[in-house]
């Protein structure tokens, strides 16, 4: 980009030319909802202290917002958590997973999501998962619900979220040997020559382990 060219939201000078490299937002930070929180959520919430006597030390909030549900926990609990809405809770599906980057929340930089889904029940639940850029590291969730193996996948691949206990824990979407993690908010955009000539993609046991 030429000194006279500009992109978006005023971007000048960087191969950036969407802008969004250098769009700011600052994120709301949502406090505990009060009960009642309406609908089955409730009744969601009464289960799991029932049946999870650690409720109150593992979970370390219980948002309502844009109607859904969403149970903050703690990184070390989320496995106990997991297997307790799966087996007595009922919640036999996980839809996913998806990643965040907040540069600004010191220690707590990269969040992993997990929506959750009921047949049984005709229910929904999200879990939010925070760790550091420092520490990225997050139980795996593939022998709770092993439809999360890809999705755990993509999530390290890029945002570099280290899924412990994964079977195969290798990019899925970027070369093996790429340098970075491409949705990070800091990960720089625009002006990168990407040539692919034949290129193979070994086994995962004979990748590189990336822990």
């Amino acid at each position: 980009m030429t000194q006279d060219q500009t992109g978006m939201f005023g971007a000048a000078g960087t191969g950036d030319t969407s802008g969004y490299g250098g769009l700011v937002r600052t994120a709301a930070s949502t406090g505990s909802t009060e009960r009642p929180y309406g609908g089955y959520f409730d009744d969601v919430a009464d289960d799991l202290e029932r049946a999870y006597p650690d409720f109150a030390d593992a979970i370390t909030r219980v948002v309502v917002d844009r109607g859904e549900l969403t149970l903050h926990i703690k990184k070390s609990r989320l496995l106990e958590v997991a297997f307790i809405l799966r087996d007595k809770l009922k919640f036999e599906m996980c839809m996913g997973v998806s990643g965040v980057h907040y540069p600004d929340r010191a220690g707590a930089e990269l969040v992993a999501l997990y929506p959750l889904l009921s047949m049984t029940k005709n229910q929904r639940v999200r879990l939010e998962v925070a760790t550091s850029e420092l520490d990225p590291h997050i139980p795996s969730l593939v022998e709770v619900w092993a439809g999360n193996n890809w999705h755990e996948r993509e999530t390290f691949d890029m945002f570099g979220i280290i899924f412990d206990g994964h079977p195969g824990l290798t990019r899925i979407l970027m070369p093996d040997d790429w340098d970075g993690h491409p949705q990070r908010k800091d990960y720089p955009l625009g002006g990168i020559a990407v040539e692919y000539k034949g290129a193979t993609t070994p086994a995962p046991s004979n990748r590189r382990s990336y822990r």
